[in-house]
C-alpha cells in the first residue's frame, strides 16, 4: 500500500493513500466527496492508454487514508495536495478536480502558483463559491448547507442513500447510464468515510475561491452536466468558465453530478484531448 505522510496527530501518523500508474506527462486526480480515488476509475482507464502518468489520492479522512480529526479546509487540503507532489518530484503536471476537488485545483494554484502546473481541468467543481452572501448572489442559501449537516448527524447512511440518488440522478438515469451496483458500490465508499470529515467537509462547501481563479494562468478545462442536482452549473461552471481566462467550458447535456460515470463517454474524449 502507497502513502505519503502529511502529519501527526498525537500518537498516529496522517497517511494519505495514494495509487501511481504509468509512464508519461503525469496527471493528478482529486476526488469529489464522500468518495475516493477510486472513483476515477473509468478515467485512469482513458489517459493510461493515451500516455500518461496517472496519480489519484484519497483525500484525507477519505477512502484508504487515515482519518484524522482535523484538517477539514482546503489550506490544508492544498498543502496535502503539495505534500503529494513534492514527494513524488512531480513536474509540468496536470491537475484535475472533480466536485470538491475542484476547490483543490484552485486553492493549489493560488497558493502555491502555476510553476509546475501545465494544465487545469474543473468537473462538476464547487469554484467559484457555491454559499450565497450579499457580495455573491448567485451562489446557495447558507440554510441548504445547514440542512444537509443536520442530516449527516442525525442519520449520515440515509443521508447518503438520497444523496447517491441526486448524485447520478438515478431517478432519470438508473438502468440506463447507472446500474444500481455503482450506485451501492458508491454508497459503500462514502459510508466507509470518516463521519468527522464527512460533517467538517460541508462546511468547506461554501469557500471563496474567487481570489484563487484569478490567479490561473494555464491552460483550463471546465466540464459540467447541464443536469448537476449537486453543483448547479450557473452557479458554478459558468462561473469559473468566465472567470478563469482562455478556460473552454464544455457542457455535457443531461449530466448529472456524477457524470464521469454517466457520461464517461462524453468526458474522457474531452479530457485526453485536453492533457494531450
Amino acid at each position: 500500500m502507497s502513502s505519503i505522510s502529511v502529519g501527526q496527530e498525537n500518537s498516529g501518523s496522517i497517511d494519505l493513500y495514494y495509487e501511481d500508474h504509468g509512464k508519461g506527462k503525469p496527471v493528478v486526480l482529486i476526488h469529489g466527496w464522500p468518495l475516493s480515488g477510486a472513483s476515477w476509475e473509468k478515467q485512469v482507464a482513458a489517459l493510461l492508454p493515451a500516455g500518461h502518468r496517472v496519480i489519484a489520492y484519497d483525500r484525507r479522512g477519505f477512502g484508504r487514508s487515515s482519518q484524522p480529526s482535523t484538517g477539514y479546509d482546503y489550506d490544508t487540503f492544498a498543502e496535502d495536495l503539495h505534500k503529494v507532489v513534492t514527494k513524488l518530484d512531480l513536474r509540468d503536471f496536470a491537475l484535475v478536480g472533480f466536485s470538491m476537488g475542484g476547490g483543490e485545483v484552485a486553492r493549489y494554484i493560488g497558493t502555491y502558483g502555476s510553476k509546475l502546473v501545465s494544465k487545469a481541468v474543473f468537473i462538476a467543481s464547487v469554484p467559484p463559491m457555491l454559499l450565497k452572501t450579499a457580495d455573491n448572489p448567485e451562489g446557495v442559501d447558507g440554510s441548504v448547507f445547514e440542512g444537509i449537516k443536520k442530516a449527516i448527524a442525525a442519520d449520515r447512511p440515509a443521508f447518503l442513500t438520497a444523496f447517491f440518488n441526486n448524485f447520478y440522478n438515478v431517478d432519470v438515469l438508473g438502468g440506463k447510464r447507472i446500474s444500481d451496483e455503482v450506485v451501492r458500490y458508491s454508497w459503500n465508499v462514502g459510508v466507509a468515510a470518516s463521519g468527522k470529515a464527512s460533517l467538517d467537509c460541508v462546511a468547506t462547501w461554501g469557500t471563496d475561491f474567487r481570489k484563487d481563479l484569478s490567479r490561473i494562468d494555464v491552460p483550463t478545462l471546465v466540464i459540467h452536466g447541464d443536469a448537476d442536482r449537486i453543483t448547479p452549473l450557473a452557479a458554478t461552471a459558468a462561473r469559473t468558465h468566465k472567470a478563469v481566462k482562455g478556460a473552454r467550458l464544455l457542457v455535457v447535456e443531461g449530466g448529472p453530478h456524477g457524470l464521469t460515470a454517466t457520461h464517461a463517454d462524453k468526458v474522457n474524449p474531452e479530457l485526453v484531448d485536453f492533457l494531450k
